[in-house]
């Protein structure tokens, strides 16, 4: 859209990574909020990316409608709480947000949330009408469709074995080279070992997710009514939604250091059966898993390797939402308009300690 020459080189293909395999749930902000971002590195910092917190879905729902991209779009995703002490977070999530200038937001007693889910297992819950879900895979092909239109190039298969860093990087692959004017690093999850510097202060965190059987649409609209996404207020939680074709898709936990479970099914059907005892031995058709990056703040990492060398990584769980948000501040920072990418390539980034064999137990 700015009239750079632009390609992408893809490891595997497009959309094999979290871009692809992730959930489909536009979340809101960051991973940490903007009052613990303001605690730990200031009210200028936390003012500047308070003022982008909700940015990314716009950017979405921007593309969707600019590009025509049938991605199953469904407004609205609840946060359900499962006490008090979660429906207090919330309520203090709800202020802080408006407080940000962020609307259409509505706090669920139990009755209300229990119109919304069919589960007794919430005591309430907290719906932004502005969250929402989509079919990522989806979206991200109708992406590089847009992309490929505008004269973009795309390389599958051309996983990147080295890179030197001068002034205009060499960027290598087994078949052949890219000489840039910038290289955006992006990997993520799936970077290895390309930028140690990058993997030292980040860990890939596995999750999975499960799809049932077709569901009949009375029982779909049993379940969850108007067809919102929700995820649950635990440290380690659970998030699901109803897909296009009528399945409820469903996911949750985390594997420290990457990879799944002996079996996902396994792992998950009680995950799913605690919140919805009436699918109890429900026929699931299809499970997977997939990496994200995890960093110790749970806040993403931006920043430059050199002049032309810049990164955006370790959305900790919220990728959806703010990758998108990282492309268009990278998109800004190449034209020369640095302040918005600066705001958080400025917060500081600790590494994991003890290297690779102690990152896993210390988290």
């Amino acid at each position: 859209e700015n009239g750079y020459k632009v390609a992408v080189l893809e490891a595997a293909r497009i959309g094999y990574g979290a871009s692809g395999r992730n959930g489909g749930q536009l979340v809101n902000s960051y991973s940490r909020d903007i009052d613990v971002i303001e605690r730990k590195y200031g009210k200028t910092t936390a003012q500047a990316l308070g003022s982008m917190a909700f940015e990314g879905g716009d950017i979405i729902r921007n593309r969707i409608e600019k590009y025509n991209i049938d991605c199953d779009y469904r407004p609205g995703g609840i946060f359900a709480a499962f006490n008090k002490t979660q429906m207090g977070h919330l309520q203090g999530q709800k202020a802080l947000w408006e407080s940000l200038g962020h609307q259409g937001l509505e706090m669920l007693d139990g009755e209300a949330i229990h119109k919304e889910i069919a589960t007794d297992a919430y005591v309430g819950g907290l719906l932004d009408k502005t969250g929402a879900h989509v079919h990522p895979l989806n979206l991200l092909l109708g992406e590089v469709r847009a992309f490929e239109s505008l004269g973009g190039r795309v390389f599958e298969d051309s996983k990147v074995i080295d890179v030197v860093r001068s002034e205009r990087p060499v960027i290598k692959t087994d078949a052949g080279s890219v000489t840039a004017d910038y290289l955006i690093v992006c990997g993520n999850a799936y970077l290895g070992g390309l930028f140690p510097e990058l993997a030292s202060k980040t860990m890939p965190c596995g999750t999975q997710i499960v799809c049932t059987e077709v569901l009949p649409e009375e029982l779909q609209k049993e379940l969850i009514p108007n067809n919102y996404c929700v995820e649950d207020c635990n440290y380690k939680l659970d998030y699901y939604r109803l897909t296009g074709d009528g399945r409820l898709l469903f996911g949750g936990g985390v594997t420290y250091g990457g990879g799944d479970p002996a079996s996902i099914e396994r792992f998950l059907r009680p995950h799913i059966e605690r919140v919805f005892p009436t699918l109890t031995d429900i026929k699931l058709d299809y499970s997977w898993g997939g990496d994200f990056l995890l960093t110790m703040n749970r806040l993403p990492q931006f920043g430059r390797i050199n002049n032309s060398i810049y990164y955006a990584q370790g959305y900790s769980g919220h990728g959806v939402t703010t990758t998108h948000l990282a492309g268009k501040l990278i998109g800004e920072v190449v034209k020369g308009q640095a302040e918005r990418f600066d705001a958080f390539a400025s917060l500081r980034h600790m590494p994991f300690p003890g290297g690779q064999m102690f990152r896993v137990p210390y988290t």
